[in-house]
C-alpha cells in the first residue's frame, strides 16, 4: 500500500515484529491513522512508517512538525490518533487530557554540527574549540522554536558569545536548518543530529562536546478519543520494538 504522506509546517512498546501484525489482525477494515510528529523523529517516521503499513494494512496520514506549533494546534482542539513530541509537551498533553497517556518513549537526540559538502570541518571536541568554531564562522543557521534550537541560546550565553552570534544568525522557525548550509546561505548548521544527517549537500562535522551535550528525547501518545486503539497502540509499538532500533541508530539517534 502505498504511504500517503504530508510534510507541513504546524501552525494550525510491541516487542517484536511479528506482534505488530498478530495486534492488528482482527481489524475488519485497514485503519487511516492521523500522526502529527515532531521534525525530530522525522526521518525515523519516513522509514518505519512504510514498514509498518505493509506489515498491517493499516494506512498512515503524517503532518510533520515544530513540538511548539504541534502543541499548540493540539491545545486548540487539532484532530489526531497518535502524537510523537518532545517528552516534556507529550507529557503537559496528557496532563490536560488532550492526549491519552501512558507515554511510550521512542527515542533520543543529540544536537550536532554541520558544514558545507567538503568545506574544513572546524574542532568542536571541546567547549573552547567549540566556542572558536562558532567565533570565526561567517554565519550560523539555527531554528527558533524547535528544541535543539532553543537549546542552543542557553549554550551561547554559557559560552558568553550570544550576541556576536546572534548578529550573524541565519534562523527559521523549524525545519532543517542544513538546507541553508546546502544552499550556501549558512556556514554551520546547529541542530538535532538526526536533523543534520539527511540533508544532501552538507557534511556532518561531529555532536556537541560532552560538557555541552543535551539530550532530547521524544515520546508517544494517543489521541484522547482514539477511534481504533488498537490499530493506533500497533504504530506506537511498531516505532519502539526491537526491530526499529537499527533504523533508530542509523538515523543518529538512541532507541529509548
Amino acid at each position: 500500500m502505498k504511504w500517503h504522506f504530508m510534510a507541513t509546517m504546524a501552525t494550525l512498546g510491541m516487542t517484536t515484529f511479528g506482534a505488530a501484525m498478530a495486534a492488528t489482525q482482527g481489524a475488519a477494515d485497514a485503519a487511516e491513522i492521523k500522526v502529527l510528529s515532531t521534525n525530530g523523529v522525522k526521518a525515523i517516521i519516513e522509514e518505519l512508517a512504510p514498514q509498518f503499513e505493509k506489515a498491517t494494512g493499516h494506512k498512515l496520514v503524517v503532518t510533520f512538525g515544530v513540538t511548539t506549533a504541534l502543541q499548540k494546534d493540539i491545545e486548540a482542539g487539532a484532530p489526531f490518533d497518535v502524537t510523537v513530541l518532545v517528552a516534556s509537551a507529550t507529557d503537559d498533553l496528557i496532563k490536560q487530557g488532550k492526549a491519552k497517556g501512558p507515554s511510550a518513549m521512542i527515542a533520543k537526540s543529540g544536537a550536532g554540527v554541520a558544514v558545507k559538502a567538503g568545506a574544513p570541518k572546524p574542532d568542536i571536541g571541546t567547549a573552547e574549540a567549540f566556542k572558536r568554531a562558532l567565533l570565526a564562522a561567517k554565519s550560523v543557521a539555527y531554528t527558533t522554536q524547535g528544541a535543539s534550537g532553543q537549546y542552543f541560546m542557553t549554550v551561547l550565553e554559557r559560552l558568553g558569545i550570544a550576541a556576536e552570534i546572534r548578529a550573524k544568525a541565519k534562523t527559521q522557525p523549524g525545519g532543517a536548518v542544513a538546507e541553508l548550509v546546502a544552499r550556501g546561505e549558512a556556514e554551520i548548521a546547529v541542530q538535532q543530529i538526526s536533523e543534520l544527517l539527511p540533508i544532501r549537500g552538507t557534511d556532518y562535522v561531529g555532536p556537541f562536546p560532552p560538557e555541552l551535550q543535551n539530550y532530547t528525547a521524544f515520546t508517544a501518545a494517543l489521541g484522547p478519543s482514539p477511534k481504533d486503539a488498537a490499530a493506533d497502540r500497533a504504530f506506537i509499538d511498531f516505532l519502539t520494538a526491537p526491530s526499529a532500533v537499527s533504523v533508530i541508530k542509523a538515523k543518529g539517534m538512541e532507541p529509548g
